[in-house]
């Protein structure tokens, strides 16, 4: 007789981990430059491209809304998952508790997001 397999909730955290990670590396290092070097110094965009009016009515968009949080939420599973499974290099071997702070700090985050997003309106 087979022994039952022990349902894991890791492939929840790995997709998570997994298109954070490609959302990191396509899109980061343009928002880097976007948002720390072409608007401010005006270099390929008007200095005004990211005046509030503009990221307001890009925010109150639906389309605005679901790009800010996708940034926000995957960028933090993201994090949270590579922090936890750092602690075993530097040699702190993580156990539940590290688990739930981890992974409870990326829930609060993404909670945060989707409530002040939401409390922008449309």
């Amino acid at each position: 007789m087979k022994p039952t397999l022990k349902r894991s909730n890791a492939p929840i955290f790995w997709a998570l981990f997994g298109a954070g990670g490609m959302l990191s590396a396509l899109l980061g290092p343009m928002l880097v430059f976007i948002t720390g070097l072409a608007v401010p110094l005006a270099w390929l965009l008007p200095p005004d491209t990211m005046s509030y009016p503009r990221m307001l009515a890009f925010a109150q968009n639906v389309i605005g809304k679901g790009f800010i949080f996708a940034i926000i939420a995957l960028f933090l599973w993201h994090a949270a998952h590579r922090i936890y499974h750092s602690l075993h290099d530097v040699g702190i071997h993580a156990g539940t508790g590290a688990k739930l702070i981890c992974y409870g700090l990326a829930m609060l985050g993404t909670l945060l997001a989707a409530f002040a997003l939401l409390r922008i309106g449309f």
